[in-house]
């Protein structure tokens, strides 16, 4: 079955005018039809071409590197109005958020784990990394007890 040059591009994983750039050097040239003067490529020469594509070695025996075509993966997140998010309610379990602050040598109280949480994020804790949390509990606490902090 003969095919066209813009189908023998799409079979060779190329751009039309990248296979263009390649023809005599890396792809056979096209029989041309005596009639209508249309380039095409019958089972032969597909099957060179083919080839030249799976072997990366063009028909004047140069190396050539083919580089696959860029796969979209772009997704789209839904956008949200923060003015209508409400806040989630707190976590009253705030167990390895205390272990994590004790870990690095303060002694705290859920309650005082819980105000500082609060008062950091308002809007909860869903988008926060956990180690970002800490960080700032930590510091939102020690600066609550630092000595030099007298009212």
């Amino acid at each position: 079955m003969n095919v066209s040059i813009t189908q023998m591009a799409a079979m060779c994983s190329l751009s039309r005018a990248r296979f263009y750039q390649l023809l005599g050097t890396t792809f056979p040239w096209p029989i041309y039809d005596v009639a209508t003067r249309r380039p095409f490529y019958d089972d032969e020469l597909q099957a060179v071409c083919l080839d030249v594509r799976k072997r990366n070695c063009g028909i004047d025996g140069k190396p050539l590197l083919f580089y696959s075509r860029r796969v979209s993966t772009t997704t789209t997140k839904p956008q949200r109005n923060v003015t209508k998010r409400s806040p989630s309610k707190p976590n009253n379990n705030h167990a390895s958020l205390i272990a994590g602050i004790a870990a690095l040598g303060l002694d705290v109280s859920a309650a005082q784990v819980e105000s500082a949480v609060s008062t950091l994020y308002p809007n909860g804790l869903d988008d926060v990394a956990q180690g970002d949390v800490l960080r700032s509990v930590f510091l939102q606490i020690r600066r609550q007890n630092a000595a030099d902090n007298v009212r």
